[in-house]
């Protein structure tokens, strides 16, 4: 629900609301926050939207993460962007988005980004605390490195579900250092974020073979590239940043598509410009 600012239609609870109900007609049912998406704008615009149509709020299920304070949010004189992974900071965080998003409760809470002084024995507990209350469902991290996120699952009794974290066609390198095989490893889901790589796949692969992938599969570019995200061992699940109904359904479409092998790797050739070794 990033983008939804750029879809001054959709802030108007009525339609919103009418555009969730289209996407749990279209058997999606999660939706992605943050507390700093819009301002803190989303969450409330989507609440409104709930509260408008109370019955969606009984089918939605909400992932949200906090943790990152951008600049223009920082109360002190040094107008700093910074992270808290802070206990406090993060109940307070859950208690405004159940109030904002109108939810009962958080389907999936994410701690934003790595914080390098988080205490993660501290934040192990204000997590549990909200799980144990209700108000969080399950917990999992995003944007974290194996280690980082190994060392907060050495602090809570409880299980971190997933990561949100890059991955796509035009962001491959986890591929390749280990990333993928950890989160099989540590039982990890892999949310995978901008998974059509800024929607320019055209412009990093040869239209040659764009192309030709497009005629031998019947997919377009959207389809393709989840296509592709979704044959990675784990089957990453894409966290879709468009708002498009159209772009929407061919990513259901590539995610029921299975690739050729032959076209999978040529399509990682084409983007890394290179052959695999």
């Amino acid at each position: 629900m990033m983008r939804l600012h750029d879809h001054p239609e959709l802030t108007r609870p009525a339609r919103l609301a009418d555009w969730i109900a289209a996407r749990l007609d279209d058997g999606l049912n999660v939706f992605d926050h943050a507390d700093i998406y819009g301002g803190g704008e989303c969450e409330r615009l989507f609440g409104d939207a709930l509260r408008t149509h109370p019955l969606l709020a009984k089918n939605v299920r909400v992932i949200t993460k906090a943790g990152i304070v951008p600049a223009n949010q920082d109360r002190s004189p040094w107008q700093v962007k910074h992270y808290r992974a802070e206990a406090g900071y993060l109940a307070r965080a859950i208690d405004r988005a159940l109030a904002s998003l109108a939810v009962d409760q958080i389907d999936t809470f994410l701690i934003h980004r790595p914080d390098p002084l988080m205490q993660a024995d501290d934040v192990a507990r204000a997590l549990e605390n909200a799980v144990s209350a209700g108000k969080v469902r399950q917990i999992g991290v995003s944007n974290f490195l194996p280690e980082q996120w190994r060392w907060l699952a050495r602090n809570t009794r409880l299980p971190l579900v997933c990561n949100q974290s890059q991955l796509s066609l035009g962001h491959t390198d986890p591929l390749f250092d280990g990333t993928v095989e950890a989160h099989l490893a540590d039982g990890l889901r892999w949310l995978a974020w901008s998974p059509l790589g800024g929607g320019n796949l055209a412009e990093r692969m040869p239209a040659d073979v764009l192309d030709r992938a497009r005629e031998e599969t019947g997919l377009d570019e959207t389809a393709l590239a989840i296509a592709w995200l979704h044959q990675i061992p784990g089957t990453p699940l894409p966290v879709l940043g468009s708002m498009n109904p159209d772009r929407i359904h061919s990513a259901l479409h590539g995610a029921q598509s299975v690739l050729p092998r032959p076209i999978w790797y040529r399509m990682l050739e084409s983007v890394r410009n290179k052959a695999v070794a």
